[in-house]
């Protein structure tokens, strides 16, 4: 179904008659804890033009390169070398959305798939917050914003096999889903989706297009796992596509496994890179404010290091 930018407000409607809310459940605040020998982070939230990135660091055997200084980092926008005025190091409290894919094909492996959700929700620390959303015809909120274990163990457990997939509809509630986060005094965190699909879309009211477009004009990076089905086909393709789109144009990354037995060590790498990312904002050197789409270069000039974050972003515009 081909829907028009236009009409989202409408679609808003529509799929609020597709979700189930968690009933009862009132999002759980950051608890209030010390920032000990930290300096103050900044709120990027309040910078008309500042720009912030989460950016990932990693060496020839992939593996998170944590004691990167400043001076090496590199960003370019269109091209251009920009002025780093803020680098951190340290771990920012992180805000997740967790989706996982419950359509009839997911049947056999919905247990492995809930157990490796559950472990990663365990590594989650104190100050963060998760939300777990699953989702097959419908869109079915089933925990919250919490840092309660216990009750993102039980939301996860809910998760039962059936129906179609309608995993734009999945994303753009959790997109927006992220911004009723309740946020810590610094006002600064990091967000992310983390997205199990073994399929394609079939049955979304909203596009491709317009989810891709809602996620580039987020903060959000969004880490997609498309678990392979034993009869790879076409459909299949089409889902490899979006998934890998998502997660490169917001900074994730996508994952493939051929087993459902590989989603704990993927939700541990997640889980690993989420807490070895830095923080870096800066000033753009480009004083337009025509809304017009900046690409993002992420360079570091020690040898054999490379660097990822998201793609670029939308510039301000003059009202």
């Amino acid at each position: 179904m081909k829907v028009r930018r236009s009409s989202l407000i409408f679609i808003v409607a529509l799929i609020g008659g597709l979700v189930v809310a968690a009933s009862g459940q009132t999002p759980t605040p950051f608890p209030e804890t010390p920032n000990q020998d930290s300096p103050q982070v900044p709120s990027f939230r309040t910078g008309v033009d500042v720009v912030s990135l989460n950016v990932t660091v990693t060496d020839g055997m992939a593996s998170f390169v944590t004691d990167l200084a400043q001076k090496e980092l590199q960003i370019y926008e269109d091209g251009v070398l920009q002025e780093i005025t803020y680098f951190s190091r340290r771990q920012l409290p992180i805000a997740l959305a967790l989706l996982i894919d419950s359509s009839a094909s997911m049947d056999e492996r919905m247990a492995t798939a809930q157990e490796a959700a559950i472990g990663f929700s365990r590594r989650l620390r104190p100050e963060d917050l998760a939300e777990i959303i699953d989702f097959d015809s419908r869109v079915n909120i089933l925990q919250t914003f919490t840092n309660n274990v216990d009750e993102l163990e039980g939301a996860i457990r809910q998760t039962s096999a059936g129906g179609s997939t309608s995993i734009y509809n999945a994303l753009y509630i959790s997109l927006k889903e992220l911004k009723k986060a309740p946020l810590r005094v610094e006002d600064v965190r990091r967000e992310a989706i983390i997205v199990l699909s073994d399929g394609a879309d079939t049955s979304s009211l909203v596009t491709f297009e317009e989810i891709l477009d809602l996620a580039k004009r987020s903060e959000t990076a969004i880490y997609s796992i498309g678990l392979k089905t034993d009869d790879d086909n076409s459909q299949f393709r089409e889902a490899d596509f979006v998934l890998r789109q998502l997660a490169q144009e917001t900074g994730g990354q996508a994952f493939f496994p051929n087993n459902a037995n590989d989603l704990a060590a993927i939700y541990d790498q997640i889980s690993n890179e989420l807490s070895s990312q830095y923080s870096v904002g800066y000033v753009s050197a480009n004083p337009l404010r025509n809304g017009q789409w900046r690409r993002i270069v992420a360079r570091v000039t020690r040898e054999q290091i490379v660097a990822r974050t998201k793609q670029g972003y939308f510039g301000p515009t003059s009202h």
